[in-house]
């Protein structure tokens, strides 16, 4: 929960909560748990942007883009294909390991993804960042809340998210809902 703290202090949340989420049926679709801190993010962000760079995925978003169970079927079939001819990286050679998209990087075909081994709790699983368009992985020996409050603050070790404060340098950090980037759902 400090971690969360920590975020909310850095950049708001959305005035009006977001929807809540059947975290049974989400798992139950999913055929795994989820990690504790994700569900906090979940229920105090919903689905959005931070700082125009990162979006969260959700269950049952009404935005496919930000639909955890639409983008994990999608990115399962690409990286499948992927795999066919591309070495994966070393955390996926074990039998059953397999990753899980949490979060995407906004126009870089990048994504987030969760590191889930067979035999760990979901709360122990870790950060892989895949620059989308490349054989590259980076991996984070955190959870998704630390990595997120860690890529903000300016504190992660990781060459991809740097620019937001080598470029961006925000003074402020922002937290946009996807109804209010991409138009409220159903309109």
């Amino acid at each position: 929960m400090i971690a969360l703290d920590a975020l909310v202090r850095l950049c708001p949340p959305p005035a009006d909560p977001p929807p809540v989420v059947d975290w049974a049926q989400a798992e139950g679709a999913l055929g795994m748990g989820l990690p504790a801190d994700y569900k906090q993010l979940v229920e105090t962000y919903g689905d959005g942007v931070f700082d125009e760079t990162i979006w969260l995925l959700v269950p049952d978003s009404a935005y496919d883009d930000c639909d955890l169970h639409a983008r994990t079927a999608e990115r399962d079939e690409i990286l499948a294909d992927l795999w066919e001819f591309e070495e994966k990286p070393a955390g996926l050679r074990e039998a059953g390991a397999r990753v899980l998209p949490w979060a995407f990087e906004e126009g870089t075909g990048a994504f987030l993804y969760w590191l889930a081994r067979p035999g760990q709790h979901p709360d122990e699983w870790t950060v892989l960042y895949n620059e989308g368009r490349g054989p590259l992985w980076e991996q984070h020996d955190m959870g998704c809340l630390a990595f997120l409050l860690a890529v903000l603050n300016g504190t992660a070790e990781t060459e991809y998210f740097g620019y937001l404060h080598e470029v961006l340098k925000p003074s402020v950090h922002r937290f946009a809902t996807a109804d209010a980037i991409l138009g409220t759902a159903g309109q």
